[in-house]
């Protein structure tokens, strides 16, 4: 049996669906926004216990705090229960489809909706049921969950508008994302939005001292910056080590800043990504090699993220104008770095790319030039 849901710092959009819920009148259509690993996705779970559970009372729904111990509660635990749907992009790994298991799985492509939710004839030439308009197994309804909505691509958000616009009675659907943007407007304008946002400080604490793994002292502290207020990126950070890519990459960051140019740079970061992603294969046989190299990569730009502010803070603190000018040109740069990776850059070719734009405009001048004859 689950534990009852106990989320932190977002009181506000846990407040609004219990209000929801207690109405009667419950939208069909949700987006859970905010930043990743801030408790999006078992908010959503739990809106999909509420839903389900026939046990649920109006206490439960204005508490927003689902029964435990029922036989709704057991079969979404198991995960067998038959009206209760989560479409990750991982999913595209055991497909019937044999194109869609040969795929990288770095979006949530038409193919597998119409596989999972919204029916119609694939590629294969299958016609598959739609499980929106599927009448409930259990009779009390059908909660659909996708997960990193932002990955659906266009051909399938344009395919669900009709769906979300006249959902069967009984059906909710909730997208959740931690990049809102990358949906149509078309997408967000037939949902309910509840916007999460990060821990504050007091919340982070108390999440260390509750359910946050012991770390010795400069660790922790570390880690809680790197985080921004998320307890998941902070267990991710913790589980993967990324306190020893910090111990590793920042004297060499150091150094190029400094003028000097450290050999290798790019292809150790390059190398740091291939190895995070293959521990996540390693550990799970369902992972995309991929995905989890692109999430490496978006780790190692978060940490240089972290490196960027503290500069910010620095120079703002000090007046140092000229500071503050080359570190909002680095800001610059990590961002379109992120964009080569979402637009599939080589990667060894964007890191090559991020190391040369931040020498030139972090190092000195004459240095950053040298070190630029010299390559």
């Amino acid at each position: 049996m689950t534990s009852p849901l106990h989320i932190l710092g977002q009181s506000r959009a846990l407040r609004a669906l219990g209000c929801a819920l207690a109405s009667g009148h419950v939208h069909h259509a949700w987006i859970f926004h905010g930043p990743a690993g801030v408790g999006k996705f078992r908010t959503a779970e739990e809106f999909a216990r509420i839903l389900l559970d026939p046990a649920s009372t109006s206490s439960n729904r204005e508490r927003f705090q689902a029964p435990r111990d029922t036989p709704c509660a057991r079969l979404i635990d198991a995960g067998t229960h038959p009206d209760f749907h989560v479409i990750r992009k991982e999913l595209a790994g055991i497909s019937e489809s044999r194109e869609l298991r040969d795929r990288k799985q770095m979006n949530i492509p038409l193919e597998l909706l119409r596989e999972r939710m919204l029916g119609g004839v694939t590629s294969s030439g299958r016609h598959h049921e739609s499980g929106v308009f599927r009448t409930a197994t259990l009779g009390h309804g059908k909660v659909f969950i996708i997960d990193e909505a932002e990955l659906l691509d266009a051909d399938g958000q344009n395919a669900m508008l009709k769906t979300l616009e006249e959902p069967p009675a009984g059906t909710t659907i909730v997208l959740v994302t931690q990049q809102e943007d990358r949906l149509l407007p078309t997408i967000r304008s037939r949902c309910q939005r509840v916007a999460f946002g990060p821990l504050g400080a007091h919340e982070m604490a108390q999440w260390w001292n509750t359910d946050g793994p012991a770390l010795p002292d400069d660790d922790k502290s570390f880690i809680d910056s790197f985080a921004e207020g998320s307890p998941g990126m902070a267990t991710r950070a913790v589980q993967h080590g990324i306190a020893a890519w910090n111990a590793e990459l920042s004297p060499l960051f150091d150094a190029l800043e400094s003028g000097r140019y450290p050999p290798g740079l790019s292809d150790r970061m390059a190398e740091i990504a291939d190895e995070f992603a293959k521990a996540i294969v390693d550990a799970d046989d369902s992972a995309s090699k991929e995905a989890a190299n692109r999430l490496g990569v978006r780790l190692l730009a978060q940490l240089l993220g972290l490196r960027v502010r503290r500069a910010l803070a620095a120079a703002a603190a000090s007046s140092d104008t000229g500071a503050l000018e080359r570190w909002v040109g680095a800001s610059e740069i990590l961002a379109e770095f992120e964009q080569h990776v979402r637009s599939a850059v080589n990667l060894k070719h964007a890191f090559a790319n991020l190391v040369a734009q931040w020498a030139t405009r972090l190092a000195p001048k004459q240095s950053a030039t040298g070190a630029g004859r010299g390559r």
